[in-house]
């Protein structure tokens, strides 16, 4: 499995606009998608988006050129300062796992 962040600076006072749309939920069945996990973080100055599953940028690219999606991802745009990044995962751990990826880059 593999794992995907996309993280993006808010604007000034974005935060409690941000929180709302991340109550709604994504405006897509996860599961559909092909994701195994995916989850959203908030501080109060950014917003990160995490996807896990197989060949997640393929799948994450997939959801970001769908059309009927692409609608909802609109009332972001105006909460977000600059271009959003893309975050891949160097390490991880936990219990029970072997330790894969480790010094690797990956």
């Amino acid at each position: 499995m593999n794992r995907l962040m996309i993280v993006a600076r808010l604007r000034d006072d974005a935060y409690d606009e941000a929180k709302t749309l991340l109550l709604e939920g994504p405006p897509y069945d996860p599961e559909t998608a092909g994701l195994e996990a995916h989850s959203a973080y908030l501080t109060a100055s950014e917003v990160i988006f995490v996807f896990d599953g197989a060949e997640v940028e393929w799948k994450v690219n997939e959801l970001i050129d769908d059309p009927s999606i692409a609608v909802f991802f609109a009332p972001w745009e105006k909460l977000i300062d600059g271009t959003p990044r893309l975050a891949h995962e160097h390490y991880h751990w936990k219990r029970g796992e072997e330790k894969l990826g480790v010094g690797l880059g990956v």
